[in-house]
Protein backbone atom coordinates (compact mmCIF):
# COMPACT_ATOMS: atom_id res chain seq x y z
CA UNK A 1 0.00 0.00 0.00
CA UNK A 2 1.22 3.47 -0.76
CA UNK A 3 2.38 5.52 2.13
CA UNK A 4 -0.49 8.79 1.88
CA UNK A 5 2.28 11.98 1.67
CA UNK A 6 1.96 14.09 5.25
CA UNK A 7 3.01 17.34 4.74
CA UNK A 8 5.08 18.47 8.46
CA UNK A 9 5.73 22.85 9.02
CA UNK A 10 9.33 21.79 10.68
CA UNK A 11 10.42 25.77 9.90
CA UNK A 12 12.52 25.66 6.61
CA UNK A 13 11.53 25.75 3.05
CA UNK A 14 11.75 21.98 1.42
CA UNK A 15 11.50 19.86 4.73
CA UNK A 16 7.23 20.43 4.39
CA UNK A 17 7.01 17.83 1.42
CA UNK A 18 8.02 14.18 1.98
CA UNK A 19 8.45 11.78 -0.47
CA UNK A 20 6.73 8.58 0.18
CA UNK A 21 9.65 6.22 -0.89
CA UNK A 22 12.22 7.79 1.01
CA UNK A 23 12.55 9.23 4.56
CA UNK A 24 8.85 8.73 6.57
CA UNK A 25 7.25 11.63 8.27
CA UNK A 26 8.17 10.74 11.73
CA UNK A 27 11.79 10.88 10.86
CA UNK A 28 11.90 14.22 8.39
CA UNK A 29 14.28 16.98 9.40
CA UNK A 30 14.51 14.99 12.86
CA UNK A 31 18.10 15.45 13.07
CA UNK A 32 19.97 18.65 13.57
CA UNK A 33 23.76 18.34 12.44
CA UNK A 34 25.34 19.27 15.55
CA UNK A 35 28.93 17.60 14.15
CA UNK A 36 31.09 20.54 16.32
CA UNK A 37 29.95 19.98 19.67
CA UNK A 38 30.51 16.95 21.93
CA UNK A 39 31.65 14.20 22.22
CA UNK A 40 32.29 14.73 17.96
CA UNK A 41 34.03 17.58 18.61
CA UNK A 42 34.49 18.10 14.31
CA UNK A 43 36.70 20.64 13.49
CA UNK A 44 33.95 22.87 11.51
CA UNK A 45 36.47 22.53 8.56
CA UNK A 46 35.40 19.40 8.05
CA UNK A 47 31.58 19.58 9.51
CA UNK A 48 30.65 22.13 6.53
CA UNK A 49 31.62 19.82 3.56
CA UNK A 50 30.08 16.70 5.94
CA UNK A 51 26.78 18.50 6.30
CA UNK A 52 26.42 19.56 2.58
CA UNK A 53 27.33 15.64 1.63
CA UNK A 54 23.99 14.49 4.42
CA UNK A 55 21.67 17.57 2.52
CA UNK A 56 22.41 16.52 -0.84
CA UNK A 57 22.53 12.68 0.03
CA UNK A 58 19.09 10.50 -0.62
CA UNK A 59 18.50 10.56 3.38
CA UNK A 60 18.80 14.48 2.83
CA UNK A 61 15.09 14.78 4.83
CA UNK A 62 16.45 13.44 7.65
CA UNK A 63 18.85 16.25 8.04
CA UNK A 64 17.89 19.76 9.66
CA UNK A 65 20.28 22.63 9.69
CA UNK A 66 23.53 22.75 10.98
CA UNK A 67 24.30 23.67 14.49
CA UNK A 68 27.44 26.08 15.30
CA UNK A 69 28.30 27.94 18.55
CA UNK A 70 27.89 32.31 17.97
CA UNK A 71 31.63 32.02 18.61
CA UNK A 72 32.16 30.00 15.28
CA UNK A 73 30.42 32.46 12.71
CA UNK A 74 33.73 33.83 12.55
CA UNK A 75 36.04 30.74 11.63
CA UNK A 76 32.40 30.04 9.35
CA UNK A 77 32.88 33.19 7.19
CA UNK A 78 36.10 31.53 5.97
CA UNK A 79 34.40 28.82 4.62
CA UNK A 80 31.22 29.53 2.69
CA UNK A 81 30.05 30.05 0.26
CA UNK A 82 30.42 26.49 -0.42
CA UNK A 83 31.82 24.89 -3.57
CA UNK A 84 29.20 24.89 -5.29
CA UNK A 85 27.23 27.71 -4.28
CA UNK A 86 25.67 25.92 -1.64
CA UNK A 87 24.13 27.68 0.64
CA UNK A 88 23.89 26.48 4.53
CA UNK A 89 21.13 26.26 6.90
CA UNK A 90 22.52 27.21 10.58
CA UNK A 91 21.13 26.87 14.06
CA UNK A 92 23.17 29.25 16.10
CA UNK A 93 23.75 28.45 20.23
CA UNK A 94 24.01 31.29 22.38
CA UNK A 95 25.16 29.69 25.37
CA UNK A 96 25.71 33.55 27.04
CA UNK A 97 22.03 34.05 26.78
CA UNK A 98 20.12 36.82 25.10
CA UNK A 99 22.72 39.73 25.47
CA UNK A 100 24.57 38.06 22.20
CA UNK A 101 21.71 37.56 20.17
CA UNK A 102 21.89 40.86 18.11
CA UNK A 103 25.69 40.01 17.91
CA UNK A 104 24.74 36.82 16.34
CA UNK A 105 22.22 38.13 13.95
CA UNK A 106 24.26 40.79 12.69
CA UNK A 107 26.88 38.60 12.23
CA UNK A 108 24.82 35.64 10.23
CA UNK A 109 23.00 38.47 7.88
CA UNK A 110 26.45 39.26 6.69
CA UNK A 111 26.69 35.38 5.62
CA UNK A 112 26.16 33.07 2.71
CA UNK A 113 23.54 30.97 4.72
CA UNK A 114 20.48 30.91 6.24
CA UNK A 115 19.65 31.40 9.49
CA UNK A 116 16.87 28.81 10.75
CA UNK A 117 17.02 28.91 14.61
CA UNK A 118 18.89 30.16 17.77
CA UNK A 119 18.86 28.30 20.83
CA UNK A 120 19.72 30.82 23.68
CA UNK A 121 20.97 29.85 27.29
CA UNK A 122 19.36 31.52 30.15
CA UNK A 123 21.87 32.75 32.31
CA UNK A 124 21.96 32.31 35.79
CA UNK A 125 19.94 34.51 38.08
CA UNK A 126 17.61 35.57 34.79
CA UNK A 127 13.98 35.04 35.31
CA UNK A 128 10.87 34.19 32.88
CA UNK A 129 10.23 37.91 32.89
CA UNK A 130 13.57 39.74 31.70
CA UNK A 131 14.40 36.62 29.97
CA UNK A 132 11.64 37.42 27.49
CA UNK A 133 11.37 41.21 27.48
CA UNK A 134 15.69 40.62 26.30
CA UNK A 135 14.16 38.72 23.75
CA UNK A 136 11.52 40.53 22.24
CA UNK A 137 13.97 43.95 22.32
CA UNK A 138 16.34 42.06 20.24
CA UNK A 139 13.46 42.04 17.24
CA UNK A 140 14.44 38.45 15.86
CA UNK A 141 12.80 37.93 12.58
CA UNK A 142 10.24 35.56 12.45
CA UNK A 143 11.47 32.82 10.20
CA UNK A 144 13.84 32.57 12.90
CA UNK A 145 12.74 30.12 15.40
CA UNK A 146 13.76 30.81 18.47
CA UNK A 147 14.22 27.67 21.66
CA UNK A 148 14.97 28.84 24.74
CA UNK A 149 16.93 26.52 26.64
CA UNK A 150 14.81 25.63 30.06
CA UNK A 151 17.32 25.43 33.09
CA UNK A 152 17.05 22.16 35.38
CA UNK A 153 16.55 24.54 38.29
CA UNK A 154 13.99 26.40 39.95
CA UNK A 155 13.24 28.44 37.56
CA UNK A 156 11.83 25.43 34.93
CA UNK A 157 8.36 26.04 36.08
CA UNK A 158 7.94 29.76 35.80
CA UNK A 159 10.24 29.85 32.34
CA UNK A 160 7.64 26.83 30.50
CA UNK A 161 4.73 28.73 32.10
CA UNK A 162 5.78 32.27 30.28
CA UNK A 163 6.70 30.69 26.67
CA UNK A 164 2.80 30.21 25.62
CA UNK A 165 2.42 33.69 25.46
CA UNK A 166 5.51 34.30 23.21
CA UNK A 167 6.96 32.55 20.20
CA UNK A 168 9.59 31.01 21.67
CA UNK A 169 10.14 27.34 21.93
CA UNK A 170 11.81 25.09 24.54
CA UNK A 171 15.19 23.26 24.05
CA UNK A 172 15.93 20.33 26.79
CA UNK A 173 19.85 19.35 27.68
CA UNK A 174 18.90 15.81 27.69
CA UNK A 175 22.94 14.81 28.47
CA UNK A 176 26.47 15.78 28.38
CA UNK A 177 29.88 14.92 28.76
CA UNK A 178 29.57 14.42 32.80
CA UNK A 179 27.13 11.50 34.36
CA UNK A 180 25.02 14.67 36.25
CA UNK A 181 24.19 16.44 33.18
CA UNK A 182 21.83 13.85 32.08
CA UNK A 183 18.40 14.35 33.81
CA UNK A 184 16.67 11.05 34.70
CA UNK A 185 13.31 9.72 32.71
CA UNK A 186 11.17 11.12 35.68
CA UNK A 187 12.87 14.73 35.16
CA UNK A 188 12.78 14.21 31.25
CA UNK A 189 8.92 12.92 31.71
CA UNK A 190 7.73 15.96 33.84
CA UNK A 191 9.54 18.29 31.14
CA UNK A 192 7.62 17.03 28.38
CA UNK A 193 4.75 16.57 30.16
CA UNK A 194 5.06 20.28 30.61
CA UNK A 195 5.43 21.43 27.66
CA UNK A 196 3.20 19.47 25.78
CA UNK A 197 0.30 20.59 28.18
CA UNK A 198 0.94 23.82 27.65
CA UNK A 199 1.30 23.85 23.41
CA UNK A 200 4.88 24.36 23.89
CA UNK A 201 7.35 22.95 20.58
CA UNK A 202 10.71 21.84 21.85
CA UNK A 203 13.71 20.02 20.93
CA UNK A 204 16.31 18.24 22.54
CA UNK A 205 20.44 18.28 22.47
CA UNK A 206 23.06 16.56 23.97
CA UNK A 207 23.41 12.51 25.30
CA UNK A 208 20.44 11.28 22.33
CA UNK A 209 23.12 9.26 20.97
CA UNK A 210 21.03 6.30 20.09
CA UNK A 211 17.63 5.47 18.73
CA UNK A 212 16.60 3.27 22.29
CA UNK A 213 17.38 3.53 25.97
CA UNK A 214 20.74 2.33 26.56
CA UNK A 215 23.93 2.09 29.23
CA UNK A 216 26.91 3.25 27.31
CA UNK A 217 29.29 0.38 27.56
CA UNK A 218 32.46 2.98 27.80
CA UNK A 219 31.28 5.23 30.60
CA UNK A 220 28.12 3.82 32.32
CA UNK A 221 26.50 6.76 31.18
CA UNK A 222 22.18 5.87 31.14
CA UNK A 223 21.29 7.56 27.62
CA UNK A 224 17.97 8.40 26.78
CA UNK A 225 17.10 7.44 23.34
CA UNK A 226 15.37 9.53 20.78
CA UNK A 227 12.87 7.14 19.63
CA UNK A 228 11.41 7.06 22.96
CA UNK A 229 11.54 10.35 23.59
CA UNK A 230 8.88 10.70 20.09
CA UNK A 231 6.82 7.83 21.58
CA UNK A 232 6.61 9.78 25.08
CA UNK A 233 5.74 12.81 23.19
CA UNK A 234 2.93 11.16 21.38
CA UNK A 235 1.61 9.90 24.85
CA UNK A 236 1.61 12.93 26.64
CA UNK A 237 -0.26 14.25 23.62
CA UNK A 238 -2.76 11.32 24.78
CA UNK A 239 -3.03 12.80 28.19
CA UNK A 240 -0.35 10.14 29.54
CA UNK A 241 0.70 11.46 32.84
CA UNK A 242 4.59 11.64 33.83
CA UNK A 243 5.24 7.95 35.25
CA UNK A 244 3.73 6.54 32.24
CA UNK A 245 5.73 8.88 30.49
CA UNK A 246 8.96 7.99 32.55
CA UNK A 247 8.05 4.18 31.59
CA UNK A 248 8.18 4.82 27.91
CA UNK A 249 11.32 6.81 28.13
CA UNK A 250 12.83 3.98 30.01
CA UNK A 251 12.20 1.00 27.62
CA UNK A 252 14.89 -0.64 26.28
CA UNK A 253 13.04 -2.98 24.14
CA UNK A 254 14.13 -1.89 21.00
CA UNK A 255 12.05 -4.05 18.81
CA UNK A 256 9.15 -3.04 20.63
CA UNK A 257 9.84 0.32 20.56
CA UNK A 258 9.99 0.19 16.52
CA UNK A 259 6.65 -1.48 16.01
CA UNK A 260 5.20 1.36 18.16
CA UNK A 261 6.88 4.00 15.78
CA UNK A 262 5.79 2.33 12.83
CA UNK A 263 2.18 1.85 13.90
CA UNK A 264 1.66 5.31 14.70
CA UNK A 265 -1.15 6.74 12.51
CA UNK A 266 -0.29 9.90 10.33
CA UNK A 267 -2.24 12.01 12.83
CA UNK A 268 -0.21 10.98 15.67
CA UNK A 269 3.08 11.39 13.81
CA UNK A 270 2.10 14.87 12.43
CA UNK A 271 0.90 15.95 16.23
CA UNK A 272 4.35 14.60 18.09
CA UNK A 273 6.48 16.06 15.14
CA UNK A 274 5.14 19.27 15.68
CA UNK A 275 5.64 19.04 19.08
CA UNK A 276 8.99 17.15 19.54
CA UNK A 277 10.77 19.31 16.76
CA UNK A 278 14.50 17.60 16.27
CA UNK A 279 17.18 16.57 18.07
CA UNK A 280 20.88 17.61 17.88
CA UNK A 281 23.16 14.79 17.07
CA UNK A 282 27.12 14.86 16.59
CA UNK A 283 27.07 12.16 14.35
CA UNK A 284 24.26 11.86 11.38
CA UNK A 285 25.24 8.22 10.55
CA UNK A 286 24.19 7.04 13.55
CA UNK A 287 20.66 7.69 13.85
CA UNK A 288 20.63 6.74 9.84
CA UNK A 289 21.95 3.74 10.63
CA UNK A 290 20.29 2.30 13.88
CA UNK A 291 17.13 3.76 12.49
CA UNK A 292 17.62 1.12 8.96
CA UNK A 293 18.61 -1.88 11.45
CA UNK A 294 15.52 -1.20 13.33
CA UNK A 295 13.76 -1.40 10.03
CA UNK A 296 12.24 2.03 9.94
CA UNK A 297 14.05 3.15 7.06
CA UNK A 298 15.37 1.85 3.78
CA UNK A 299 18.68 0.54 3.57
CA UNK A 300 18.54 1.91 -0.25
CA UNK A 301 19.17 5.35 1.60
CA UNK A 302 22.79 4.73 2.35
CA UNK A 303 23.20 2.61 -0.93
CA UNK A 304 27.03 4.03 -2.74
CA UNK A 305 26.58 6.56 0.31
CA UNK A 306 29.41 7.85 2.45
CA UNK A 307 28.60 9.16 5.60
CA UNK A 308 30.22 10.89 8.68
Amino acid sequence: MRRPELRLDLGWPGAEAVSPAAVPPFAVGLCDDAAIFPPGLAPLAEAVPAHVRHVSAPYAELVGPLVVSASALTELAGLVPFPGGHRLDLAVTAPDGPSTVRGVLDTAARLPVRLRALEVAVPSGMGAASLIEALDAVGIDDVVDVFVEVPRDERRPEIIAALPSTRYKAKFRTGGVRAELYPDETELAEAVAAVVAAGIPFKATAGLHHAIRNTDPDTGFEQHGFLNLLLATDAALRGADSAELAGVLADRDGAAIAARVAALPAEAVSSARAAFRSFGTCSVSDPLTEMIALGLLPSSLTENERIA
